[in-house]
């Protein structure tokens, strides 16, 4: 999402508010007077292009929105936006299918920032069996996918532990962002869990809880209940607002059956074609 086109200190002070740090808070963190921050914020003063994007590192703004303070302060963007196709990412595309790759015989997946899937290895296909082939065309959201009746939320054994993980991680995603497209994608989900979107389809799961740290999917399939956490991997100082925004899902096992089923499955050649 970009910020409604308005002063430059506004935007400032609105990404300074989004992250509960006072003028004094961002001043001692951005090694500068707490008055010159006031000064920007009110346009008293203008901000060079370096103050800019120091502030913004500091407020840990995302490059899309860097480049809209830039413009709403008369400069030119910093940060480019290739697609990942382009010859300029094309490293970039190659990291991105030698992870999803390397991490057969489990799943792995690619997103963008809204979600959306960008690639997915072939262990993919075991889970996406029992999907509508609705949900599969493209542009495929995949929170939406993973909570649809017809998607993965008819055989997610843990739904309603699943769906509020996936909620809670979302809100958390918008507050950093301030993105309008994932917000409303937040109120469509939970939208759609208050109207009984999906039925449950388990009782109390009796996966272990991993003492809080992770919440396991718990998904049912031809070969049985499997379970699965997840982790995020993200490009490391990107300068290009495609790669920042780009993020690899991994399905870890979270149980020993799960894992040895896995594997067996691979070595058979069955269950990696959705």
């Amino acid at each position: 999402m970009t910020l409604p086109s308005r002063p430059v200190g506004e935007l400032l002070r609105t990404w300074r508010q989004r992250r509960s740090l006072s003028q004094l808070d961002l001043a001692c963190r951005a090694d500068v007077s707490a008055r010159h921050v006031s000064f920007l914020e009110t346009g008293r003063s203008k901000p060079s292009r370096e103050m800019l994007l120091h502030l913004a590192e500091e407020l840990d703004i995302p490059l899309r929105e860097r480049n809209s303070l830039l413009v709403a302060a008369g400069f030119a963007p910093a940060y480019s936006e290739e697609s990942l196709d382009a010859p300029a990412l094309r490293a970039a595309r190659e990291a991105v299918d030698l992870v999803l790759t390397g991490h057969e015989p489990y799943p792995a997946l690619a997103v963008d920032r809204h979600w959306t899937l960008i690639a997915a290895n072939r262990a993919i296909g075991m889970l996406l069996a029992e999907v509508s082939p609705e949900l599969l065309r493209p542009p495929v959201n995949v929170l939406r996918l993973s909570l649809h009746p017809e998607g993965l939320g008819g055989n997610i054994v843990n739904l309603e532990q699943w769906r509020a993980h996936v909620l809670s991680r979302l809100q958390r995603q918008i507050d950093v962002s301030a993105d309008e497209t994932l917000a409303a994608l937040h109120e469509e989900l939970r939208g759609d869990a208050a109207h009984g979107g999906a039925p449950p389809t388990g009782g109390p799961s009796r996966e272990r809880d991993f003492a809080g740290v992770v919440v396991p999917m718990r998904l049912r399939t031809r070969y049985g209940v499997l379970s699965f956490f997840s982790t995020t991997t993200v490009f490391g100082t990107p300068l290009d607002i495609t790669l920042s925004e780009l993020a690899i899902e991994s399905f870890f096992p979270a149980d020993r059956p799960t894992a040895e089923l896995l594997r067996r499955i691979a070595e058979s050649g069955a269950g990696t074609d959705a």
